[in-house]
């Protein structure tokens, strides 16, 4: 183990009360980017129908409002590589206040932008474009967040401290979904889904003014004003990071043995669950998000209660059981979401099970954004079928036919036969559509797929308890990992080297996540398929963190 430096001006000689002071302040600014950035993704299902689609219940409008939402996440590792870069050279502080602006002002624009209806196609794409700001924002604001708590930390607190560092993403959710909860009551469902979604994100100025404010009164981090007076600071941080190998080896560690399963599991309790609740068992978003933001609430301390414990028996400890123990349970877990959520769709797959039967050639990928829906159309019989299924979110199991064979769908015992459009005409389509889809439907119904969940049916104190301990799992995997990979890497190159791994694994692994389950179960029809994408990938990193990474708790900061 490596011994800590005791050097004068280190962060041992930062009293208590201004570290205190750090947190709260650097906490507090960080949970209103994390607001900001989350109002989408809370509000997914309506903006697909503002922006992505004109029609009621696409599951087309929907994917590609996850994909918008993804967007915010696909550009981080870029804010990552540009501030950290900028944290690294100039300071912690200047790059806080510059990322802040750019969050808070794309969150505003967005509360303003007009809808698809409005500007047709121009809405999505300004839209994305702001997403892709306030993900280069938040590229540039953990790694910053985490390294100026550290790195005013006293040797053996780091775990405790920058702990509350992530509380910050949970209760920026925490915080949005109180907002849309209590707009959308004072509001009404019909107001809100129509303008009042706006309101949460112009509310986002006052926070933006708040947070600017608070940045305003912190001073540099101590290790960086020490290596800058004695002429250390790195003239290429990113040559250095990335260009020498034995940083990048443990960049490449930190992403595939630490962040990775991290971000699986973070992005499976917080956000997948949620849309595994509204969407694929219907129920009530309001309900849905009550029990999430209860859910949060109750078990946010355990993040710092795992960042306290890290510093007692070590960071991979912990971070390696959360990812394993998720890998084995989101399969049983999930099902009981269902069984207390919305039993009566368990019964009636057990009852009634809804089977495509189909030449697999005829099959395809087949959603499209909302903007191509007239120009881009899917003619073949199964495509159809599952196209009527999936926007539906009616869980079905596919069974191959002979090749060229016409698609059903078989409903129980009932079987209804899709047909070939490739030549009808728009009216003739149209009108072969809507009466599958109106028998098809029908069918599901009196079958027992429920449109929507029944309240009184609903176990909400075992939905509440399934979701609190996926919430578990994910302060387990987050609460120790800012100390880990801030102590991983030299101050000189900390900001930059942290933040892409950070930021790869949160922005790929975990920000593509929710599209990439959603697609797979519109793919296959189960409704649990999506689940694979997050076990395989903790269950990997489980093996890779336990073969290459080392435990960091004691390592020295101040080098």
């Amino acid at each position: 183990m490596v011994s800590v430096a005791r050097t004068p001006g280190g962060t041992e000689n930062v009293p208590a009360g201004k570290q205190r002071l750090v947190v709260f302040a650097s906490s507090l600014g960080t949970v209103f980017e994390w607001y900001d950035f989350y109002l989408y993704g809370s509000l997914s299902a309506i903006i697909g129908k503002q922006f992505f689609s004109s029609g009621e219940g696409s599951a087309s409008g929907f994917i590609f409002a996850l994909l918008a939402f993804a967007a915010g996440f696909a550009i981080r590792p870029l804010g990552a590589v540009v501030f950290g870069r900028i944290g690294d050279l100039v300071g912690r502080k200047y790059t806080f206040l510059v990322t802040i602006l750019i969050m808070g002002m794309s969150t505003f624009i967005v509360g303003l932008l007009p809808s698809y209806a409005s500007i047709g196609i121009t809405a999505p794409i300004i839209l994305i474009s702001l997403r892709l700001l306030q993900g280069l924002a938040l590229g540039g604001e953990y790694g910053g967040a985490a390294t100026y708590v550290a790195e005013h930390a006293s040797p053996g607190r780091r775990g405790f401290l920058t702990s509350f560092i992530q509380t910050t993403a949970t209760l920026g959710l925490f915080l949005s979904l109180l907002v849309i909860l209590g707009t959308r009551t004072y509001l009404g469902e019909e107001a809100f889904s129509d303008w009042g979604w706006r309101v949460p994100f112009v509310f986002s100025i006052v926070l933006l003014g708040v947070s600017v404010w608070i940045r305003m009164m912190l001073n540099e981090s101590p290790l960086f004003q020490k290596m800058k007076a004695e002429g250390k600071t790195s003239k290429a941080p990113l040559t250095e990071s990335f260009g020498q190998w034995k940083n990048l080896k443990i960049v490449l560690i930190a992403l595939f043995g630490l962040t990775a399963g991290q971000a699986v599991v973070w992005y499976t309790g917080q956000f997948y669950a949620l849309f595994f609740l509204t969407q694929t068992l219907k129920v009530d978003p309001a309900t849905a998000n009550i029990l999430i933001a209860l859910a949060l609430a109750v078990a946010t301390p355990f993040f710092v209660i795992f960042g306290w414990l890290s510093d007692k028996i070590g960071r991979k400890p912990i971070i390696m059981a959360g990812c394993l123990i998720a890998a084995l349970t989101y399969f049983p877990i999930f099902k009981a979401i269902t069984h207390y959520a919305n039993p009566a769709i368990e019964a009636a797959i057990a009852t009634s099970p809804v089977k495509v039967v189909a030449d697999p050639a005829e099959c395809a990928f087949q959603f499209v954004p909302g903007e191509l829906k007239g120009q881009v159309k899917f003619t073949s019989s199964c495509d159809i079928a599952k196209g009527i299924l999936a926007n539906a979110y009616i869980p079905y199991e596919n069974v191959k036919a002979e090749a060229g064979a016409t698609a059903k769908i078989t409903i129980g015992t009932q079987e209804f036969a899709s047909f070939h459009g490739t030549d009808l005409s728009a009216d003739e389509f149209k009108a072969q559509s809507t009466a599958f889809t109106k028998a098809v439907k029908e069918a599901a119904v009196a079958a027992g797929y429920p449109a929507k969940a029944d309240p009184a049916l609903m176990n909400k104190p075992m939905v509440f308890v399934l979701l609190f301990v996926l919430v578990i799992y994910v302060t387990m995997v987050y609460g120790p990992i800012a100390a880990m990979l801030v102590e991983l890497f030299p101050t000189r190159i900390r900001y930059t080297s942290m933040s892409l791994p950070y930021h790869i694994g949160n922005g790929w692994f975990g920000g593509f996540l929710p599209t990439t389950a959603f697609a797979v179960v519109a793919a296959t029809g189960d409704i649990y398929s999506g689940l694979w994408y997050p076990i395989i990938i903790a269950a990997g990193t489980f093996v890779i963190g336990m073969l290459f990474v080392r435990e960091t708790k004691n390592n020295a900061i101040d080098d």
